[in-house]
């Protein structure tokens, strides 16, 4: 029996890049799930919904094995694949999400930073349409432009107002070739600028006035087109979306991982993996890991484990913070292994971690380490001892 194979990236140019995208990096993954499951797929996708699913959430371990009367299978496809988990997060949410898409309705994913809200957008846009790359980041300074159309003005002064002159925005571009756009950051961009595309969602067409009376006076959505927006709950406030807007939207909250274990394997895989891409060897035992993820989840929630209240910094204690500092100490113990104990290192990054939105965060902290922290040390509890020792560190 042919062992299971894993997905590597198949684009050597992958090697050169700090970060690939998903339709690079997991391209055996996506051609395999296409040639394997060969249901009804809505109108210009690439995958079906069920395998758009899958290609997310994984095969739970289990290999997918190609029909023998699968046609049009890529040469050096394998015949068995498992496909890997690439999202942490409830099935039935990635599910809903993907039926939105296949209604052809705007997806809104919101939730607090650090909880993967981007990269489910990239997943969900790489198994619909093939590509993540259909973009716009929205900032204060993101225009209209940026989510219609702009002018290459060399050809527009030397030709007048024509559709070879038009610079089509990624949203425009998804739109004409029916596939899925993502706007990022969606309530940074001022209220004007986010309803430009109100009219876009509810008419699926563009108007250009400038080439009025032509063919392109107005720009109509291809089948399969869709929106993937992203937006994170403590910018709520910055532009608030209008309630035109939000109607055009399904809207979906992405959560903190609930359970320990879970989080502390996807902290031990992403912080692996990135100081490996260094070419260092990764030195973070699992007792720092499971200290640093339990202090996180700890000051996120306001409790601790054993049902202890603590003060909740105003700082966002997300997973992707905890993955930045298991990265740090690796980084740390593979360039400098004579003289940096990782648990030693701990508290000046959780220090680093909650100053960055309010200076008073650090005393909330040392309320955690006068709490929990001092009372497991005082259980006996070696590692929580070792932190105890280490208090004089956030007093600095």
């Amino acid at each position: 029996m042919t062992s299971a194979t894993t997905a590597t990236p198949t684009n050597p140019a992958a090697e050169q890049r700090q970060v690939v995208p998903p339709e690079d990096r997991y391209a055996t993954e996506l051609a395999f799930l296409a040639a394997h499951d060969t249901g009804p797929r809505p109108p210009g996708w690439r995958l079906t919904p069920h395998a758009a699913v899958t290609f997310v959430m994984g095969s739970a371990g289990q290999s997918l094995i190609l029909p023998a009367d699968a046609a049009d299978v890529p040469e050096g496809l394998p015949r068995r694949l498992v496909i890997e988990q690439k999202f942490v997060g409830e099935r039935a949410l990635v599910e809903r999400c993907v039926i939105t898409l296949a209604g052809e309705r705007g997806l809104l994913l919101v939730g607090e930073p650090g909880t993967a809200k981007s990269l489910l957008s990239e997943l969900l846009a790489a198994a619909v349409c093939g590509t993540s790359a259909l973009t716009v980041q929205g900032t204060a300074g993101t225009t209209e432009d940026q989510l219609k159309y702009g002018w290459n003005y060399a050809l527009l002064l030397a030709q007048g107002p024509s559709r070879s002159a038009l610079v089509a925005s990624p949203v425009l571009s998804a739109m004409t070739t029916g596939a899925v756009a993502r706007v990022e950051e969606i309530t940074r961009c001022l209220p004007e600028v986010q309803d430009a595309l109100v009219s876009l969602l509810s008419e699926r067409r563009v108007a250009v006035p400038e080439l009025a009376g032509g063919p392109d006076a107005q720009l109509h959505a291809a089948p399969g087109f869709t929106l993937i927006a992203t937006a994170n709950l403590r910018d709520k406030g910055v532009s608030e979306m209008s309630a035109a807007l939000k109607r055009r939207f399904n809207f979906e909250t992405i959560g903190p991982i609930s359970d320990l274990d879970t989080e502390t394997e996807l902290v031990r895989r992403q912080s692996r993996a990135a100081v490996e891409r260094t070419g260092a060897r990764y030195g973070v035992d699992d007792a720092v890991l499971e200290v640093l993820v339990t202090a996180f989840r700890e000051l996120r929630g306001g409790r601790t484990a054993e049902g202890w209240e603590v003060e909740r910094p105003s700082t966002v204690m997300s997973t992707a913070e905890a993955v930045s500092v298991a990265t740090a100490l690796g980084l740390a113990a593979a360039y400098f292994p004579a003289d940096r104990d990782p648990l030693r290192l701990l508290p000046g990054h959780l220090l680093g971690v909650v100053r960055k939105d309010d200076p008073a965060d650090a005393a909330r902290l040392l309320g955690y380490w006068d709490g929990a922290v001092r009372r497991r040390a005082e259980a006996g509890a070696t590692t929580w001892r070792t932190l105890w020792d280490l208090r004089a560190v956030l007093e600095d």
